[in-house]
């Protein structure tokens, strides 16, 4: 469920009554994304969607924006430092017929172009209402437990030849990721012939461990 919001109080959702204006949310994701490595598909003027990635005090600025080129559709990818947890989608678009219609979300999908996107079931999608405040966007947190990367697709605008997003924000929880394989080595059973002898002992006379003979009372 989507609601609007130009300010850190949302209801007791949130908690964050206490947290400065300009600091925002406390699970704002902002300085948890790759920003190097966002990327953006039919974005104008070839921007790679970086522009709509701000801080939290600049979300409700309207002089840098991205805008669709040859037509009213977006794609825009935005891979994370680490694991996220994903709670809401932050987005800010227009004005009035350039809102997005919808936006799907593609949850830890490296590679779409839009000949696969509009065939692949999404995460998640939303209605995009028409405002001028920032939209707090809900997931389902067990469909976005453990994201690596989102991918926005916006379809279509509500009625103009172009689409223009002003800014996208993320809340929730981050971990940092490990990479690094677990390699666990197992050894079934001792074999005596594997390992040095012990000095007095012939390793031809070591009989099994018997546990039915160790349980039973000394006589």
């Amino acid at each position: 469920m989507a609601h609007n919001h130009s300010h850190g109080h949302c209801g007791d959702e949130c908690h964050d009554h206490d947290i400065p204006e300009a600091e925002g949310p406390r699970d704002n994701l902002y300085l948890r994304i790759d920003k190097v490595n966002i990327a953006a598909l039919n974005a104008a003027d070839g921007r790679q969607g970086q522009e709509v990635v701000k801080p939290w005090h600049e979300r409700m600025d309207e002089e840098v924006f991205l805008e669709s080129d040859a037509d009213d559709q977006m794609i825009i990818r935005i891979p994370f430092t680490g694991s996220v947890k994903l709670r809401a989608l932050l987005l800010k678009a227009g004005p009035a017929d350039q809102t997005p219609a919808k936006v799907a979300l593609f949850s830890n999908v490296d590679h779409l172009d839009f000949s696969e996107i509009a065939e692949r079931k999404p995460t998640q999608e939303f209605t995009v209402v028409q405002s001028r405040e920032v939209g707090e966007y809900h997931v389902m947190p067990a469909k976005f437990p453990s994201v690596t990367s989102l991918t926005l697709y916006f379809p279509a605008s509500q009625g103009a030849d172009t689409t223009r997003i002003y800014y996208i924000g993320f809340l929730g929880q981050w971990s940092e990721r490990n990479d690094k394989p677990v390699i666990a080595v197992y050894e079934a059973r001792a074999n005596p012939a594997d390992h040095k002898g012990i000095r007095g002992i012939d390793p031809t006379t070591i009989r099994p461990y018997d546990q039915d003979a160790a349980a039973a009372p000394f006589r």
